[in-house]
């Protein structure tokens, strides 16, 4: 059993996890590597950084000492010393030993640094090095600062100068680094996001899993809303992982520079600094557990309600022909009010957290006088030490702070990586399911492709559902054959469409042929209708330039639809068709899209219901001329003369096949 003290570890230990899941596929390909050997690149990429660092560090040095000697002298004071010191000591052999082989593992690993993969290492790999040559900057603007203010004291007006010049040579050389690397975070944050999203949205679109997930129903799948986590959960992901993970390498190397830094001044206050911190720190962490599970709410609250809107939108007239303006404001306000009473909870705890934050921040501002002045007041160090240790300190205890100053922001950054990763990990779940064939879903069913329809001992179960709709279904519709499907509402009409259409699994130990998804097209009662123009709604699911303008024309024409090119003479028009359409017209380009799609097999589901008697005959008549087999879902008596047989339906289970000719509509 998992002990309390455990499950913080173990929490941040899983979310971890589900960072790297998500972060490394971009990197690395997951299908052909392992864990390890990504978080093995990521050191190596750093050892490789801190060598060429080193190399060019070097390579400025003796070639400003060659050409301009009087620059060393004037503004890097010391430093031709230090890096002698570096290579005729073991620091510089060891450093190089290292970047040889930070460099092998990226060449033994090239095979796999594919489809442009290794563009992202190097843009990090420059982004580490200016993250070290803004570090080096900065210790040394510390120097300057204790320098300046003995220069001061001491009344040295020469040295002041000096110093100062110094102090603008390193500020010219900063601002340029800081603007590129300010470029260069987000340029990766938004390639990174560009191959993301395009992956989910394939893995989405892939194996129905944008069907399996149902994002309409908000209780029939634990992952809500995946509009927003392909979109903004991924947008604040990879901008996000990137500012995160630069702040941290820079944290790190800040603190590593400027402990060493305040150790040269005073051990205790390097010390006091470190218990101060990690006190402080775990306090914070301590509070704002709370904050990820109320981040992670919100952002499902905030797209429920920005769902809701949507819907009103979408369905503006018929709202409007009901008057149903105060049910559907009160349901947006109900949607609101979730979001609101979660985010007033959010910004209690964001207030109690920013108020510890705060105290920490003023107690530490005067804790380096009280270790610094003892030893001042004794003579020990020089008035300078003061504003360097205060330099040092800060940037030290920002570091070990990291998580306290940015704590509200991890807190968001946690729950869209929980819900990122989920929507990842049940796509790719949906996507193993299907791959696997029907024995993932309980089914023992023979499913294959074929010119006709055969069902042989086959059940209709919905999904996560025991209701059987139909038992025992034995059904052959041949090329040619028309059926039509009958019961009383609620029987399972539209189910056995999804059925045969293949969006239902298959229960039960019997037979199934079908033919294949492009010979088979199902036609709803209301046409879905894409956002492009009059030629991709036509052409729809095909692509629109394998037909000709003619083409176009001709099928609205059979379709009783010839006055849209009237209204509409471009093809290329990009419109509102749904709210521009009448159902009726959106009915008649359903059938206009069908013949130019021109399918074996067609699956009508009261598509023709908005229709007149005429119409609708004339659009059947079609497809009897064109020898399409066909199934309708349909209530008109007139449907019978159209199609073969009658597949009876009593909504318990039980079914009969009928000759069309002589049935009669609503009999016992």
């Amino acid at each position: 059993m998992t002990t309390p003290s455990r499950r913080p570890l173990q929490g941040f230990g899983q979310q971890l996890g589900r960072l790297q899941r998500l972060a490394q596929p971009y990197f690395l390909p997951v299908e052909e590597s392992r864990s390890w050997q990504f978080l093995l690149l990521v050191v190596a990429l750093l050892v490789v950084v801190v060598g060429v660092t080193l190399l060019l560090l070097t390579a400025a040095v003796q070639i400003s000492g060659a050409l301009i000697p009087n620059l060393q002298e004037r503004f890097l004071p010391g430093i031709p010393e230090r890096v002698d010191a570096i290579w005729s000591g073991w620091i510089g052999p060891l450093v190089s030993g290292f970047t040889l082989v930070g460099g092998g593992c990226f060449v033994a690993f090239r095979s796999k640094l594919r489809q442009g993969r290794w563009l992202p290492w190097l843009l990090l790999g420059v982004i580490a090095l200016l993250i070290l040559v803004i570090n080096g900057i900065n210790v040394g603007i510390s120097f300057i600062a204790r320098n300046i203010e003995n220069a001061l004291v001491g009344y040295d007006e020469s040295s002041f100068w000096k110093i100062v010049a110094i102090y603008a040579f390193c500020l010219v050389l900063a601002l340029p680094i800081r603007a590129i690397q300010s470029y260069l975070i987000p340029k990766v944050g938004l390639m990174w996001r560009r191959w993301l999203s395009s992956r989910l949205l394939g893995r989405y679109l892939s194996n129905r899993a944008y069907y399996v997930l149902n994002p309409n129903d908000e209780n029939a799948s634990d992952i809500d809303n995946p509009d927003q986590r392909i979109s903004d959960d991924t947008r604040s992901f990879t901008i996000t992982s990137l500012s995160v993970l630069v702040e941290v390498i820079s944290a790190l190397l800040t603190f590593l520079s400027f402990i060493i830094v305040l150790w040269t001044i005073n051990g205790r206050l390097a010390l006091l600094l470190l218990v101060y911190s990690v006190v402080g720190t775990g306090l914070i962490v301590f509070a704002s557990r709370k904050l990820v599970s109320l981040n992670y709410q919100q952002l499902k609250l905030e797209a429920d309600f920005r769902y809701g809107l949507v819907h009103i939108r979408d369905n503006a007239e018929s709202i409007a022909f009901y008057g149903g303006e105060g049910q559907e404001g009160k349901e947006a306000n109900r949607r609101l009010d979730g979001a609101i009473q979660n985010y007033n909870r959010l910004i209690v705890w964001e207030a109690l957290i920013s108020v510890i934050q705060r105290s920490y921040d003023y107690f530490s501002r005067f804790l380096p006088w009280l270790v610094i002045a003892p030893i001042y007041f004794a003579k020990e160090v020089d008035f300078g030490v003061f504003g360097q240790a205060s330099i040092a300190f800060s940037q030290v205890l920002f570091s070990v702070s990291y998580i306290v100053n940015n704590i509200d922001r991890l807190a968001a950054f946690s729950a869209s990586i929980s819900r990122l990763e989920g929507f990842q990990g049940r796509v790719d779940e949906i996507s193993a399911q299907r791959d696997d064939g029907p024995q993932t879903t309980g089914s023992a069913a023979q499913i294959t492709e074929s010119n006709r329809l055969l069902l042989k001992g086959v059940d209709l179960v919905p999904p996560f559902s025991d209701r059987v709709l139909i038992q025992d279904l034995n059904l052959s519709l041949e090329p040619r054959q028309r059926l039509l499907v009958v019961g009383p509402s609620g029987c399972g009409k539209t189910s056995f469409l999804r059925l045969v259409s293949g969006l239902w699994p298959v229960q039960g130990d019997g037979q199934i042929q079908r033919p294949a998804t492009g010979d088979l097209l199902f036609i709803p009662q209301k046409p879905y209708m894409l956002l492009g123009s009059l030629r991709e709604q036509l052409a729809y699911p095909l692509e629109s330039d394998r037909f000709a303008d003619d083409q176009f024309r001709a099928v609205l024409a059979e379709a009783c639809l010839p006055d849209l090119l009237n209204r509409y003479p471009d093809l290329d028009v990009k419109q509102d068709w749904p709210r521009l359409l009448s159902l009726g017209e959106q009915q008649r380009l359903a059938f206009a899209r069908l013949l130019l799609n021109a399918p074996q097999m067609v699956v009508l589901d009261e598509a023709t219901s908005a229709l007149d008697v005429a119409t609708e005959r004339h659009l059947y008549e079609l497809l009897c001329r064109r020898e399409m087999s066909f199934i309708s879902v349909g209530h008109r008596p007139t449907l019978t003369e159209f199609h073969d047989t009658v597949l009876e339906l009593d909504g318990k289970g039980g079914w009969r096949l009928l000759p069309a000719a002589g049935y009669e509509f609503g009999r016992v």
